[in-house]
């Protein structure tokens, strides 16, 4: 099973790489192949900065194994905590320099879970969400439907409730709002082997396709100072959820992993401003009052 997903996950971190040094057209990822001093783990981490549409970007790889799952990898199932695992995966965050580009996100992961004398355990677990800092309907649409896309030969239901569950994890609760316009989140899946492989596959491959006509549209549109120092300030609240909230980034850092690659999704600059303060009516009040709302925007 490992090195079946582990083959998956190389390849589609490839595969994402190439497609968005093909759209930015003006930088390259610099790869960083790294290994944990005590050999329990490697990975590739894919850097891209200071492109023509990326400030920052990052495509990780990862496999690592430990004696001890930490808590936050078992959050669902605390009966595994304390068995020998191994986990592995690709995770990215994109974040444009243009305001109008959305910062995206997606990850991809497999887990074991072993004790002695007994069967390992094994899920899936991932999804891609969106943050825009200006909103549009089509973009969101787009977003929806590809991800809709990807998980129709599943099952009716499994893109409501995947949906929902992303709607619900990238919340700020210290904010009372919503991170971005979602898209999917699925953890703990298991069952049958070759369709839950097949599934979070659907999930990794769909990401380009929802993601780069967006960016494709969007990176031409002038912006001003104005619209920069708003990206810089929303920025700030991606900052908060990946350091508070994101199992992920709390997984890395608890199971001993490596901390430039954990903090690779961080943007290159942020800002917080105390009472920053938003026009009543303006395109930047309306990412709050409604694009930041969980809505269904595909049927």
């Amino acid at each position: 099973m490992i090195e079946q997903v582990k083959r998956y996950l190389i390849d589609l971190q490839q595969t994402i790489c190439s497609e968005i040094e093909l759209l930015d057209g003006g930088t390259v990822f610099e790869q960083d192949h790294w290994s944990r001093d005590d050999q329990r783990g490697n990975g590739v981490t894919c850097i891209i900065s200071n492109g023509n549409v990326f400030e920052k970007g990052g495509v990780n790889f990862s496999i690592i194994r430990g004696d001890k799952m930490p808590k936050s990898a078992s959050a669902l199932r605390p009966e595994l905590e304390g068995r020998k695992y191994t986990a592995l995966g690709v995770s990215l965050v994109l974040h444009p320099d243009n305001p109008f580009i959305p910062t995206a996100h997606a990850n991809v992961r497999f887990f074991v879970a072993e004790e002695q004398g007994k069967e390992p355990i094994w899920w899936f677990g991932g999804g891609f969400d969106l943050t825009p800092y200006y909103g549009f309907d089509e973009d969101a649409v787009h977003w929806h439907e590809t991800a809709k896309k990807a998980c129709i030969p599943f099952g009716e239901d499994v893109y409501p409730k995947y949906k929902k569950w992303c709607d619900d994890y990238f919340y700020l609760i210290h904010r009372n709002e919503q991170r971005g316009i979602g898209g999917l989140f699925f953890d703990d899946l298991n069952g049958d082997f070759e369709e839950c492989f097949d599934y979070m596959k659907s999930v990794g491959s769909h990401f380009t396709e929802a993601y780069i006509p967006i960016a494709k549209k969007r990176m031409n549109t002038t912006f001003s100072e104005k619209e920069k120092d708003f990206q810089l300030y929303r920025r700030g609240r991606y900052v908060e959820f990946n350091l508070i909230y994101d199992r992920g980034t709390l997984f890395g850092l608890q199971s001993g992993g490596r901390t430039e690659s954990i903090l690779m999704s961080l943007p290159p600059k942020a800002q917080w401003s105390y009472q920053y303060k938003i026009d009543p009516g303006s395109e930047e009040e309306k990412l709050t009052s409604y694009f930041l709302k969980p809505k269904d925007w595909v049927l």
